[in-house]
């Protein structure tokens, strides 16, 4: 059987590729930070079928170890400081790991096998103020955020090594992509948590940043599929993963709440202290290619992903 290694195994990705990995008969090593806190809810159910494995992305000696332990023969880098809030507070460790972590990962691969195969996780938050509607592979950067720095770096870092020492490296340009394992900190999952707690009683409103601001939001389960694609192509490459259609915060508020019976004017508060230093308006995504190499598509509407977000929260909630 092949096997795979994916670091940020324990987020809403890795979880999700993990799963789609074991069905397609793979091995599967996870890497993760040692913390002293346990971060393993996500992958709990799988558990008994991966073996996790201490890595970090600010260490390349423990990722050299890695790789000459379980020489993988697909490597997926999900890890990252992924929060952009967050990236405005540290933007020096967003840069190291966001960034430097991914070099040391594909120095990593280059030493110990560079017949691995490389999937890095690259963002719609690199293309910022945009400087054409849709965005394909072809449209300039324009990062708006330490993290969108950071992920620029990591995209060229990719596709440096992929020219330089002809690695198969590939870059997935995903746009958001949410599910009910997304992080309580992103806007998605603070929405449809919000509704939840206000349906049942247990809060009585939400705080929210800019309710005009748009993305492209898919369903992560789809996106993880374009990954594993990406790495079954005979020649590496970047693709733009999306829905193509867009969406404001409102129209999220509106279906989540609405999909509980509940008006969400009534419970949204707008708060200052939740809008960036700099705004990212208007990110919408042109997958044509992800479609015509990769025989790629979503698979799941925005309307059913905000609904299904919504009732696994309150089932959690209840429960």
């Amino acid at each position: 059987m092949p096997t795979a290694l994916i670091t940020g195994i324990t987020g809403q990705d890795g979880s999700y590729l993990a799963e789609l990995l074991l069905d397609n008969g793979y091995d599967v090593v996870g890497a993760h930070r040692r913390s002293s806190t346990v971060t393993f809810e996500r992958i709990s159910h799988l558990m008994d079928k991966v073996t996790m494995v201490s890595a970090d992305l600010l260490d390349e000696s423990s990722l050299i170890r890695v790789l000459r332990d379980y020489n993988p023969s697909e490597v997926y880098n999900l890890a990252a400081q992924s929060f952009v809030m967050t990236s405005w507070v540290q933007p020096v460790l967003t840069g190291e790991v966001t960034a430097l972590g991914v070099t040391r990962l594909l120095d990593a691969i280059l030493t110990v096998g560079p017949t691995t195969r490389f999937y890095q996780a690259s963002s719609s938050e690199m293309f910022g103020k945009v400087v054409e509607v849709p965005q394909s592979e072809r449209t300039p950067f324009y990062p708006r955020s330490p993290y969108g720095v950071a992920k620029v770096y990591a995209h060229w870092a990719t596709v440096n090594y992929r020219e330089s020492y002809n690695l198969h490296a590939s870059s997935g340009i995903l746009f958001n992509h949410e599910s009910p394992r997304r992080g309580l900190e992103f806007v998605t999952r603070k929405v449809t948590n919000a509704v939840a707690r206000i349906k049942l009683g247990l809060a009585d409103h939400v705080a929210l940043g800019n309710l005009d601001a748009q993305r492209d939001w898919g369903y992560a389960k789809d996106y993880v599929r374009a990954m594993w694609l990406m790495l079954q192509q005979d020649q590496p490459g970047d693709y733009v993963v999306a829905t193509g259609k867009t969406h404001s915060v409102r129209q999220f508020c509106e279906i989540a709440f609405g999909h509980a019976g509940l008006d969400w004017q009534r419970y949204v508060r707008v708060d200052e202290r939740h809008i960036r230093p700099a705004e990212v308006d208007l990110l919408v995504g042109d997958a044509t290619r992800a479609h015509d190499v990769l025989g790629w598509g979503p698979e799941v509407s925005f309307e059913d992903l905000v609904c299904m977000m919504v009732d696994a929260d309150i089932k959690a909630l209840q429960g």
